[in-house]
């Protein structure tokens, strides 16, 4: 197939726009766990676990018969089939749920000790571990995604690894942006919540459009930075 014809080039912009949309919560939640590292060992962090979800996305996109055939039922409860994709996404909602719902919680309730310990404690070392859990649950969607949109597996690679590159240098101003900000992070999570919700309802057999989603997310992200202008205008006595 020829890279460079009209169709091969619509394909890639096409699927790499999408691939970079599919890894905003891949970020976030990197982002998230991330920040409970020690300072000094953050940005590796953030990188290894970005690349870990390329690796992922690789290494399921040349798998990707046995990819396709975790859509055949291989367990039945009451009126219930699964698939193995189900339990795939039915284990990574559930995951998901309970860390975003503990991180929402620790955020709101935790005391300012509580912080400092988690921050250069050894609990730590189990951040990776959490990163690559979640990775391979956002890319098992990522490369379904990608084989609905295009035909040739050089289309695929070549979209992935540009959405990771984005991923890769815009993984540091999120995470940053989320840390300064109180009420962003805490609005992260709510996303990170809906996201887990979302899988665990695809778990079930129950499809939700993505589409609504994001776009609740960018209208409440819209929505807090006028409300972060509104109190920064305030602190400095000037008009709105």
């Amino acid at each position: 197939m020829d890279l460079f014809s009209f169709e091969a080039l619509t394909a890639l912009i096409t699927l790499t726009a999408m691939e970079v949309v599919l890894g905003i919560d891949n970020i976030v939640f990197i982002s998230i766990v991330v920040s409970r590292a020690p300072i000094e060992i953050r940005e590796r962090t953030r990188k290894i676990g970005i690349f870990l979800a390329l690796f992922m996305r690789l290494i399921l996109l040349f798998s990707i018969t046995w990819v396709m055939s975790l859509k055949e039922p291989i367990v039945s409860l009451f009126s219930f089939s699964f698939s193995g994709r189900d339990l795939i996404l039915l284990g990574g909602g559930l995951f998901l749920i309970a860390k975003s719902t503990f991180e929402i919680h620790h955020k709101v309730e935790g005391s300012p000790e509580e912080n400092i310990q988690q921050l250069t404690g050894a609990a730590s070392k189990f951040l990776l571990l959490q990163i690559v859990l979640l990775d391979i649950v956002f890319s098992l969607d990522s490369v379904i995604t990608a084989v609905g949109m295009a035909e040739h597996i050089p289309i695929m690679i070549l979209a992935m690894v540009i959405a990771m590159v984005v991923m890769l240098f815009s993984a540091k101003m999120i995470g940053d942006f989320v840390d300064r900000n109180p009420t962003i992070k805490i609005l992260a999570l709510s996303f990170l919540l809906l996201i887990g919700v979302m899988l665990v309802a695809e778990g079930m057999g129950q499809h939700i459009e993505k589409g609504y989603i994001y776009f609740a997310m960018a209208f409440s992200l819209i929505v807090e930075m006028l409300n972060m202008r509104y109190r920064k205008k305030q602190r400095i006595g000037a008009p709105l």
